[in-house]
């Protein structure tokens, strides 16, 4: 079973590893810096706690679903899955003002628990539980760590 956000050990072992993080971590895969990163991983935790509202798209409506199954699974994610445009980061960041604004936006969701999720569908995904948010969460954070070996 994976570590919940949701539970205060699983919280602060994902905020430890954040903090374990160094700005010259070298990537295992993809183009991101660490700083792009970390800015990178707040933007679905914003839409989990519903302050970046984004619009159902159709290939969402048609895939989402199947898709969503699969990410929540026990496989681990593979490099180079498709994200949305709105959580792309291609600008240079301040990896120390990003690692902070991760860091708050972790512990709020963790610490808000299911109450703090948004009620409203997933914008690929569809409608999700709190756990199902949870979960998609620590995956992705999980994944974007390991690529940069924490």
């Amino acid at each position: 079973m994976t570590a919940s956000l949701f539970d205060p050990s699983g919280l602060a072992a994902m905020l430890r590893r954040i903090e374990s993080l160094r700005s010259d971590a070298a990537r295992a895969f993809g183009t991101m810096t660490a700083a792009q990163m970390l800015a990178h991983c707040q933007q679905p935790l914003r839409v989990a706690l519903g302050e970046l509202p984004l619009k159902r798209m159709l290939i969402g409506v048609l895939f989402g679903r199947m898709a969503k199954k699969k990410l929540l699974s026990s496989t681990p994610w593979k490099p180079g899955m498709p994200t949305a445009r709105e959580f792309l980061v291609k600008e240079a960041r301040d990896f120390e003002t990003e690692k902070q604004k991760l860091l708050l936006l972790v512990q709020r969701f963790g610490e808000g628990g299911p109450n703090t999720i948004t009620t409203k569908p997933h914008p690929f995904f569809g409608p999700m539980t709190p756990g199902e948010w949870q979960a998609l969460q620590w995956r992705h954070l999980d994944h974007h760590l390991r690529q940069f070996g924490c």
